[in-house]
């Protein structure tokens, strides 16, 4: 594809400056090492000596995280929360990431969604993941916390310039919840992004969404094979939810932008053999792809600059975040 490199550049050097609201499923990952001692006598498992534990923001809150890292902390979140252990690791994380959860609900009745990933290591061999433990509700909100998380959406969106909907599908966000946010977000003018796995007919009304491959197929109800296939899942998916422009994230295949009157734009992927985990690189698509949005720039450079920031965090394990220095520093090194 053709691009002004200078105006590339600009749009990252901007992206500080947007106020992002998240409002969605918000967890955390829990991340236990150790090193492999020996097999239990008790069962067939293996014996891991502790050597760390790491508490890294997952989900909604993984996208809130890419924000803050760019935007210097300008992030709020609104979700729910229960009243227990992990609560606390949830608010330190918020914290240490610079987001602010003032619009943050705790509902006893509801556990705080955290994933833990137990990983064991030997000295010959690189850390290898073991078992994953998800901890979580996924029933709908109970009225009363719904109602509580709607009133501070309302209090949260004219504080912004753009608002990430970013649906795990963990119960956050009901069908009031989704249809009152985007309400009010139009309301006041602000860029609305989705990040979903399924129902994406149930968005409409909105600026942009993010939909992985896997996902779109789903939704549009065929397999993608071809760019064709790409150009009808596409206009599809703009004339259901009324959208401005449908980003498809393609994994090594890279990106399709649509837009009305059919326009199409395919961005390759970059960095593809120095790929390491892909785990909540389509938070930081959406994270950045926001941003950039909300900075000034339109549905093509916005997921260009959320592409180069997902290759720049697949080379690193587990959720992460990227900054505007390596942003700028990729541009160099990229394009």
């Amino acid at each position: 594809m053709d691009f002004d490199k200078k105006k590339l550049i600009s749009y990252i050097k901007r992206l500080n400056e947007p106020k992002i609201l998240v409002v969605g499923d918000l967890a955390i990952d829990e991340m236990l090492y150790g090193d492999t001692e020996r097999i239990s006598r008790e069962a067939p498992v293996l014996i891991l000596q502790h050597t760390k534990t790491d508490i890294i923001l997952g989900a909604a809150s993984n996208a809130a995280h890419n924000a803050s890292t760019l935007n210097g902390g300008k992030v709020f979140v609104a979700g729910v929360c229960g009243e227990d252990y992990q609560t606390g690791l949830l608010t330190q994380a918020f914290e240490k990431a610079g987001v602010d959860y003032k619009y943050l609900i705790k509902d006893k009745t509801r556990k705080t969604t955290t994933k833990t990933r137990i990983s064991g290591s030997i000295s010959t061999s690189i850390t290898q993941q073991i078992v994953r433990i998800d901890r979580q509700t996924k029933e709908e909100l109970s009225k009363e916390t719904e109602n509580l998380l709607i009133e501070n959406i309302k209090k949260a969106i004219p504080e912004v310039d753009a608002v990430i909907l970013s649906d795990y599908h963990i119960g956050t966000l009901t069908k009031k919840v989704i249809e009152k946010t985007i309400e009010i977000a139009n309301k006041y003018k602000k860029i609305i992004v989705v990040d979903a796995q399924k129902h994406l007919e149930c968005y409409k009304n909105i600026t942009s969404m993010t939909p992985n491959l896997p996902d779109t197929q789903q939704a549009v109800g065929f397999f993608v094979n071809n760019d064709e296939d790409l150009k009808k899942a596409g206009d599809k998916l703009l004339r259901e939810t009324r959208a401005k422009s449908i980003l498809i994230t393609c994994g090594a295949d890279g990106m399709f932008v649509t837009e009305p009157n059919r326009k199409y734009t395919k961005i390759p992927v970059f960095n593809k053999s120095e790929v390491f985990d892909v785990t909540g690189a389509g938070d930081t698509v959406t994270a950045v792809y926001t941003l950039a949005l909300a900075a000034g720039a339109d549905s093509v450079y916005a997921a260009l600059i959320g592409n180069i920031a997902a290759s720049l965090v697949v080379k690193q394990f587990g959720c992460a975040t990227t900054t505007i220095s390596e942003l700028l520093c990729a541009v160099e090194n990229i394009l």
